[in-house]
């Protein structure tokens, strides 16, 4: 399961890569560190155009999870596409690309302190752009906390894990999130759905790296990396 990742380029060069044609992110803040339930970018399909917009992340909770009267926290990650929750939302107008730079997994096992360390992936040091594979949607209800909820209609996002591959595994054995890049961005927005499906699989070992490890700080770029495992 991933809940932190990074963005660390800006809406031109995101909008230029992903090649949307309308950017309606505004100003648009720094992302060192995107956690459930907050905005962040995504590029899907409107009226038959590509759009940069902020969404909330965290899909609806399937209703028998959510316990009566609590606030839904949301489905930061899919893993079961079987479930007839989440297939009106595989179809292409709601699929959409979740931009990255890097994520982050916490260790299986706690470190000498007791505490997780979380390591960080990308495609290289120099952290270029990549994809989460996305699915979208328009919901109303309340979202953030008791403390501080936010009523109203919302728009979701989510993206789809699997089987972690052999750099994620050591470190998270469980699942990781389902990595596009190059074409594949583009079937994945317009293929047909069980062509879609397909490429619910783990990336090439040889695609990701470890780029750095510590602390669950949000920001990669000042940690010091681990020794490889």
């Amino acid at each position: 399961m991933c809940n932190l990742y990074s963005l660390g380029k800006g809406q031109d060069e995101i909008g230029k890569f992903f090649r949307s044609v309308k950017d309606e992110t505004g100003n648009m803040p720094p992302l060192p560190g995107i956690f459930p339930d907050m905005q962040a970018p995504v590029v899907r399909v409107v009226d038959g155009e590509r759009r940069l917009s902020m969404l909330r992340w965290g899909m609806p909770t399937p209703p028998q999870f959510l316990k009566l009267g609590a606030i839904d926290r949301g489905v930061t990650n899919i893993r079961n596409v079987q479930s007839a929750h989440w297939r009106a939302w595989l179809k292409p107008e709601f699929r959409c690309l979740v931009p990255v730079t890097s994520f982050s997994e916490p260790t299986d096992e706690p470190n000498t302190t007791g505490k997780k360390d979380w390591i960080w992936f990308a495609l290289s040091e120099e952290r270029p752009l990549f994809a989460f594979a996305g699915i979208w949607c328009t919901w109303t209800g309340t979202r953030g906390t008791k403390k501080s909820p936010v009523e109203g209609k919302h728009q979701l996002y989510g993206f789809l894990t699997t089987d972690a591959n052999a750099v994620v595994k050591p470190i998270h054995s469980k699942a990781m999130p389902v990595i596009l890049t190059g074409k594949a961005c583009d079937a994945w927005l317009a293929a047909p759905i069980e062509e879609a499906l397909a490429m619910q699989k783990a990336a090439p070992d040889e695609l990701l790296r470890i780029v750095t490890g510590g602390d669950k700080t949000g920001d990669p770029s000042h940690v010091a990396a681990p020794p490889l495992l």
